[in-house]
């Protein structure tokens, strides 16, 4: 039986396990088990792989997807450039390999987002400008798919800095000029399901699309006020269903 997880901490929030059970059982995946592993401290990572000479591959959420490259054999050049690992493949000799697949998931996601609800308007990608809320892991894979897509964009964050704005920082002309925005922090994520990046919501419009990483609940109160200005939303769970299948593909190709 190989086993295969996640790894982060907490893990209360998570779909993944519901995910790969749901998906082993409706195809007809017999040899293989998806288990929580919530690790107090990333440090406990090499423990866990040798206690477990079945296990293949993991997934890595919140806090772990930059504090784990350290911990690992190698890293692929793609996780390599965005500097954060979610998916983890490990061999039968307990050497380890990061990947990330949220660039994949975010980036597909977003093409079909954006198709349905500004291409197909005749809207030119090239003039769409984004703001990135939050500066931890999951951000850097969003902001190289934005960048490999040629979409403009800037982080958001509670401390403004070098090519960072601060939430303060927002003005009505800003906004107006940046119509994508996507929330990369846990702002919002069940169970603190009543809190919500600090923006400027009363000055989204109808020409604002909102994207949430987060997925659970499925509609967050980011969402909610968007639409509530007449925006376009987009939650996180095709990415995660996405992300996820990357994983699988990546830990079951040889």
């Amino acid at each position: 039986m190989h086993v295969f997880g996640l790894i982060g901490y907490p893990l209360g929030h998570s779909f993944s396990k519901k995910y790969f059970t749901e998906k082993f059982a409706k195809e007809h995946i017999t040899d293989a088990s998806y288990e929580l592993f919530p690790l107090e401290d990333i440090k406990l990572l090499p423990g866990l792989i040798s206690s477990k000479p079945n296990i293949r591959g993991l997934n890595v959420t919140i806090p772990y997807k930059e504090q784990v490259i350290p911990y690992l054999t190698s890293v692929d050049p793609a996780a390599k450039r965005i500097g954060a690992v979610n998916v983890i493949k490990i061999a039968p000799d307990g050497s380890t390999t990061g990947y990330n697949s949220d660039y994949f998931g975010f980036k597909s996601t977003l093409e079909g987002f954006l198709n349905k609800n500004y291409i197909s308007a005749g809207k030119n990608l090239r003039k769409l400008k984004a703001l990135v809320l939050g500066t931890g892991g999951a951000s850097k894979a969003v902001k190289i798919a934005l960048d490999d897509m040629d979409i403009e964009n800037v982080y958001i964050s509670r401390r403004a800095g070098e090519n960072i704005f601060g939430y303060d920082d927002l003005t009505e002309k800003i906004l107006s000029k940046y119509l994508l925005i996507i929330n990369t922090t846990p702002l919002g994520m069940y169970p603190e399901v009543d809190v919500f990046p600090p923006l400027p919501y009363e000055w989204l419009t109808g020409d604002h699309l909102l994207y949430d990483l987060v997925y659970n609940p499925e509609q967050t109160i980011f969402l909610q006020k968007g639409a509530k200005q007449g925006a376009k939303i987009f939650g996180g769970l095709p990415m995660l269903y996405a992300q996820a299948e990357k994983s699988w593909e990546i830990w079951t190709t040889k």
